[in-house]
């Protein structure tokens, strides 16, 4: 299984606790600032990791975060 994973840095993405790995804290938006490739899975998991900001209500930057995302998640 192959993703094609560009993802446009600064883009603002919305996710569901269903597309993460560890959804306790509920739907997060996040500015992405970057994209990792997950190296000690089988790759028909198809996961990456998606680094950012958590955005906060006011759409203000918020905490810093890496978020492990279905890879069908990113846009093409």
């Amino acid at each position: 299984m192959v993703f094609d994973i560009r993802v446009r840095l600064g883009a603002v993405m919305h996710i569901r606790p269903a597309d993460r790995v560890n959804p306790a804290d509920g739907p997060v938006t996040l500015r992405v600032t970057g994209v990792r490739l997950v190296a000690n899975q089988r790759q028909d998991y198809g996961r990456v990791w998606l680094e950012g900001f958590r955005l906060t209500e006011d759409g203000g930057p918020g905490r810093q975060t890496q978020i492990l995302v279905r890879a069908d998640l990113l846009p093409p």
